[in-house]
């Protein structure tokens, strides 16, 4: 009953949202009908002309209620396309950033302290984009996975534009100086550029028919071809046998086939991992990370942070932790909430939340929940996925940091881990949305991290299939400036209707409103008048 009340709320809240989308089209609509059908019985240009003659009839009363309608009417437009296009209020908007310093509000414009570690240690906001896309360290195999997904629902799980940002990807690292290519790396390079999969196999058939020892042929085959993760090892390790005699040489160069060797290798290992052969998969992670230690923005630490927690080897994880969770080094949704899980599991076994409001929370405790703090505040999505509050999808290819593509590609791999650890979920759920009382309004400002970005909503749309509802955060509420003047719209337009269908009961009703709402201001005066004497009332009066 309670999940039925609960998915009803949802409903009418967003039915609500919905409707108001269309209210300021609908209140133009009205308008205009009401002053082009009004405009001849009520003369509303004589109307407007007897101000100056000082005539005031009820028919001008009905031209300035029908005139503030419609000034209302289109303050409500403009603030509803302002909202729409910038998520804000734009009287909001100008009342923070121009209205509060005139009036003695202090606002300050720099930057400084606002990206800072756990120990409030400031660091300098970073020069990359806030909505650069990363590859996903953890995706999936297409053929073995994707694609069963795809044969089972009939849904696509990797929208264009993700796969799109792969086919460069693999173009980038696989093919090298367009101007040396070799004929088998020319096909490849067209076969990474189709959209059909069937026509990305066949070139790369017909590259290997050109050059058997092709390792990005059977690279491809391995990722798209193959049906089964034992499938995909075994063409993962035919490409290794073509590459790794040249492995000594490639330590002492640079370029694609390096790139060939440390991505057959890494695949070789999440493969393993599939397979339930965990510390061979480590031990692969291990190696790759002591032999390239300059790809480190390929985030290999993270797959071994994940068969780490699968082997429930948590001091090295917490050693891995170490070397990572570094105020130089850019954190990922990985990083924070793998440190926050390590500092749930030492309490949430024995945690509380009717013991721990008696009490207090320990100092082990606070740790935890000022981990959990650190990591909401660094992606908000993810813990509604660790809830089961919200469904979960197959990951993208590629994640947005702190955005809900990146809350997928976690939650899909480590929900099963908090589960483990007995009451860290519990302990997550008392106290995540703990975060959001934390963070200074309004957002442009961060506590533990940089400002949450404003743009990860149209870029997870991108990465996302149409048929999940993307994690907006913050959600977009209608202002109160909206409301209201839309509230004072419907106000005004009833009060024109009314006066022109009935101008005496309503100069009546006026009367009687005014008479009633000024009472108690003429009780005070009469008050006034009987405690003090009468003369120093009339200077008073006369002042």
């Amino acid at each position: 009953v309670a999940e039925y009340s609960v998915g009803l709320t949802e409903k009418l809240k967003s039915w609500l949202s919905w409707s108001w989308t269309y209210v300021c089209f609908i209140w133009l609509t009205m308008v205009l009908v009401m002053i082009y059908v009004l405009w001849s019985p009520l003369k509303l240009q004589e109307s407007l002309t007897s101000v100056f003659l000082n005539t005031l009839t009820p028919k001008f009363y009905v031209a300035l209620t029908g005139t503030s309608s419609l000034i209302s009417g289109l303050i409500l437009i403009f603030e509803w396309w302002y909202f729409r296009k910038y998520g804000t209020s734009f009287i909001e908007q100008v009342s923070v950033s121009h209205l509060r310093p005139l009036l003695g509000g202090v606002e300050s414009s720099s930057t400084t302290g606002l990206f800072s570690s756990v120990n409030g240690d400031a660091e300098p906001r970073p020069s990359v984009s806030e909505c650069k896309v990363w590859r996903n360290p953890l995706n999936l195999f297409r053929g073995a996975e994707y694609n069963r997904y795809t044969w089972v629902t009939g849904k696509e799980p990797l929208t264009y534009y993700d796969m799109n940002l792969s086919a460069q990807d693999h173009q980038t690292f696989f093919t090298g100086d367009t101007q040396q290519l070799k004929p088998e790396d020319a096909v490849m390079q067209k076969a990474w550029r189709e959209r059909n999969p069937q026509a990305r196999i066949r070139a790369a058939y017909q590259a290997i028919e050109l050059n058997h020892d092709c390792a990005a042929a059977y690279v491809l085959l391995a990722e798209e071809e193959a049906t089964t993760i034992t499938e995909a090892e075994r063409l993962f390790k035919k490409a290794l046998t073509i590459v790794f005699p040249f492995y000594f040489f490639l330590l002492s160069t640079a370029g694609k086939d390096i790139n060939l060797l440390v991505y057959i290798k890494r695949r070789l290992a999440m493969c393993a991992r599939k397979l339930g052969r965990i510390k061979e998969a480590v031990k692969m992670m291990r190696d790759l990370m002591k032999e390239f230690p300059l790809l480190g923005m390929l985030n290999i630490h993270e797959n071994l942070l994940e068969a780490l927690l699968e082997l429930q080897a948590y001091a090295d994880v917490q050693a891995v932790l170490a070397k990572y969770d570094d105020i130089s080094l850019p954190k990922s949704a990985t990083i924070c909430y793998t440190s926050a899980l390590l500092k749930a599991r030492a309490v949430s076994d024995k945690f509380s939340p009717e013991a721990a409001s008696r009490r207090g929370l320990s100092t082990a405790e606070m740790n935890a929940v000022e981990a959990i703090h650190r990591a909401v505040e660094f992606n908000p999505h993810v813990p509604k996925y660790l809830l089961e509050m919200k469904s979960l999808i197959l990951p993208p290819e590629h994640i947005l940091k702190r955005g809900d593509s990146e809350a997928v590609a976690y939650a899909f791999f480590h929900l099963q881990h908090w589960k483990r650890a007995e009451g860290a979920l519990n302990l997550l759920h008392c106290t995540w949305e703990g975060t959001f009382r934390i963070i200074p309004y309004p957002l442009e400002k961060g506590h533990l991290f940089y400002p949450y970005p404003g743009c990860t909503e149209t870029a997870d749309r991108e990465l996302l299939p149409a048929f999940h509802e993307v994690s907006v955060y913050p959600k977009k509420e209608l202002p109160f400036f909206i409301l209201f003047t839309a509230g004072l719209c419907s106000f005004t337009a009833i009060l024109a209707m009314l006066t022109h269908q009935f101008p005496d009961l309503m100069g009546v009703f006026a009367k009687a409103f005014f008479s009633t709402l000024f009472a108690p201001l003429g009780f005070f005066a009469d008050k006034m008048e009987s405690f003090l004497p009468s003369s120093f009332w009339h200077q008073l009066t006369r002042i």
